[in-house]
């Protein structure tokens, strides 16, 4: 098993995190959102702890979770950042393909950003990273700081959610309708 320094763990207590808030909107009949496995093929079993020791991604992945929300599909990834500057090859080109053609079909697509240093959450729309992503594109920041950011969309563990991110959605759907 990897330990808590390999990189294929980085975000597995945010996902957690998700996971358990996910389990609440579903018992209270919120939301049905689903964690989407990444596809591996392995290569080498310990047979002796029943692990695999060694793996290749079959395919690239899409998203981390996707499900609907009182009948609006939604997708999103999430991602932990420990400083106030999120780099964007954290998010990979096809992930932001995926995303464009999920709002293409009528979706909602997302990033749910955890900034551990602040502990706070950002619920970044498909919209605001598509402007920091084609930024980039363009020869400009390969980044974008909390300071660039909209702070109606930062949110914090609330009401009993561990990542309460249906507020922020709630609240893009109520200004985009507007808009």
């Amino acid at each position: 098993m990897g330990t808590w320094n390999s990189r294929g763990l980085r975000g597995s207590t945010l996902e957690e995190m998700i996971n358990r808030t996910n389990e609440k909107y579903r018992e209270k009949g919120l939301a049905l959102i689903q964690k989407v496995p990444t596809p591996i093929t392995p290569i080498k079993i310990d047979k002796t702890h029943h692990q695999i020791t060694l793996a290749y991604f079959d395919q690239k992945s899409t998203v981390d979770y996707i499900g609907a929300v009182q009948g609006i599909p939604v997708c999103f990834d999430a991602k932990e950042c420990d400083v106030k500057t999120f780099p964007l090859q954290n998010v990979h080109e096809h992930q932001v393909k995926f995303m464009e053609d999920f709002e293409k079909q009528g979706g909602k697509a997302f990033l749910i950003i955890y900034y551990t240093s602040e502990q706070k959450f950002y619920y970044l729309h498909i919209r605001q990273l598509l402007i920091f992503w084609n930024r980039a594109k363009e020869g400009g920041r390969k980044s974008f700081r909390m300071e660039e950011l909209d702070p109606v969309y930062f949110f914090d563990t609330d009401k009993g959610y561990l990542v309460p991110y249906l507020e922020p959605l709630s609240y893009d759907l109520e200004t985009e309708s507007e808009g």
